[in-house]
């Protein structure tokens, strides 16, 4: 009768299996509208990103153009980084802990300027850069395991094996139907489904990685009217590339008279897009140590491509030892539009003589104007999803540098409000604490940063209304080192 219970509720709305295909909703649109300043150069990076009303670094490119009005000489700079993530997961009282760590580039830039001090006209310098800027790093793992009194994945395989009135060949094929084809669904006498969990406590493991990260080339062009306005504009050229592969088990407690001990299911997703949109920015400098900045990113229209596949296995014991088996999905492959929010930044910064520099910016976005779209799909049921629980997001970033000639010290502050509405039961609310120093000469520098970032966030196996979330708890580190030259 419990079981039952939870089959009529998951039965009411059959939405999450496109969650549980790993195909494409609005957890996607989130992951792929969410941006980290903290990649780019080892500067910004020292100062949490803020450099908004400030420029002259290459990261601006991607934050405010407006920035690249700033320099008065060409520049090139290369910046590697190291990547850490560790994530503590709670589900269901148990605790274990996962991490990942990887190498990569967060930038690589050139900006090539022009600027005449000697000039009678009003625009003394023009600045044309290109490069590129990593936006966030998609590289994790975590594991989460308890026990579940409550429900079970295959209460969402028999709901849906239900709602077909029992025709098998049109099971989801990604889930359900690996489900029967490894006898964890069948029928009784009468033809009556059911599956093979007649009560619950079983044992719940799962195992995320993924790996990639999201970049842009940047092509930006800036002007310098007076030494009082700066003005730039970005045309960006953003990339995704996305890895998931995941490991879930569920575990009998003990071998019941049908002999069913476990089974796991394999899926793995793999994502990869691109787009373009522009960013116009401005600088303005009222009197010599006051800077006022102000940017606009257009939404980013994506192209995206996906494809995923699912693979289940299932293990008896006793008389029914020959049910034991593998099954494997076909490979699913889609091509679909996204478009991530536009973005509004206000800055302010302060320019104290010639040894230091505050600068704090804020960042509107709205999470919820994210949009899904494919000719031969309508993505009403996702599009709905990503209004109902993504919210607008206030985020902030502080950042300071001290110059200590040859020297500077840096550090800053960052804090990314929830794109989660009230009452979904969300945080993901992302704060960063950033360090860093650096040595500059006539015609190069060199610069060091580390970035620690933590978050919260709540991890559903299936179906929320019928289990309960791994909390899952995420700190990351990220040391860059920029080698940079004038000329």
């Amino acid at each position: 009768m419990k079981q039952m219970k939870k089959i009529f509720q998951v039965a009411i709305g059959m939405v999450f299996l496109s969650n549980l295909a790993l195909a494409q909703n609005e957890v996607d649109a989130l992951r792929y509208s969410q941006l980290n300043y903290g990649g780019g150069t080892a500067r910004s990076a020292a100062m949490a990103g803020s450099f908004g009303a400030l420029g002259g670094d290459f990261s601006s490119l991607s934050l405010n153009p407006a920035g690249i009005a700033i320099y008065r000489r060409n520049e090139f700079t290369l910046t590697p980084s190291f990547f850490n993530q560790r994530t503590t997961s709670n589900y269901t009282g148990n605790t274990l802990d996962d991490y990942k760590s990887n190498f990569n580039f967060s930038n690589v830039g050139v900006v090539l300027a022009y600027y005449d001090d000697n000039t009678k006209k009003d625009w003394k310098g023009i600045v044309f850069g290109f490069g590129y800027n990593r936006l966030n790093n998609f590289n994790s793992r975590f594991t989460m395991e308890g026990k579940n009194y409550n429900s079970s994945l295959l209460d969402i395989y028999l709901a849906d094996a239900n709602a077909n009135g029992g025709d098998v060949n049109n099971f989801d094929q990604f889930g359900t139907r690996l489900a029967w084809d490894t006898y964890l669904l069948d029928t009784l006498p009468g033809g009556n489904l059911y599956h093979v969990l007649p009560q619950y406590g079983e044992t719940q493991t799962k195992s995320v990685t993924t790996t990639g990260s999201m970049g842009e080339t940047v092509f930006t062009l800036g002007g310098n009217y007076s030494d009082k306005l700066y003005l730039g504009a970005t045309m960006g050229i953003p990339r995704i590339r996305y890895t998931e592969e995941s490991t879930y088990q569920e575990k009998a407690d003990s071998v019941g008279s049908n002999g069913f001990k476990s089974y796991q299911l394999n899926q793995n997703l793999s994502t990869t897009g691109s787009g373009l949109n522009m960013k116009f920015g401005m600088i303005y400098k009222p009197i010599d140590w006051v800077r006022i900045g102000a940017a606009v990113h257009s939404p980013t229209y994506y192209n995206m491509h996906d494809s995923w596949n699912s693979s289940m296995t299932s293990s008896f014991t006793g008389i029914n030892s020959f049910k034991s088996g593998t099954a494997d999905s076909p490979q699913g492959t889609f091509d679909y539009s996204l478009t991530t929010p536009m973005r509004a930044i206000g800055s302010l910064g302060f320019v104290i003589k010639k040894i230091g520099l505050i600068n704090a910016d804020y960042e509107y976005v709205d999470y919820s104007a994210a949009r899904m779209s494919s000719s031969k799909y309508n993505f009403l049921n996702e599009n709905t999803a990503i209004r109902d629980k993504y919210t607008q997001a206030n985020n902030f970033r502080l950042g300071t540098e001290w110059r200590l000639h040859p020297m500077s010290v840096r550090a800053g502050v960052a804090y990314y409000g929830t794109p989660f509405k009230k009452g979904t039961g969300n945080d993901g609310a992302r704060i960063s604490y950033t360090a860093g120093f650096g040595f500059r000469e006539e015609n190069f520098f060199i610069d060091f940063a580390y970035v620690f970032t933590m978050t919260t966030e709540n991890y559903y196996f299936y179906d929320a209304t019928i289990t309960s979330p791994s909390v899952n708890n995420s700190k990351s580190s990220s040391a860059l080192m920029t080698m940079g030259f004038k000329f």
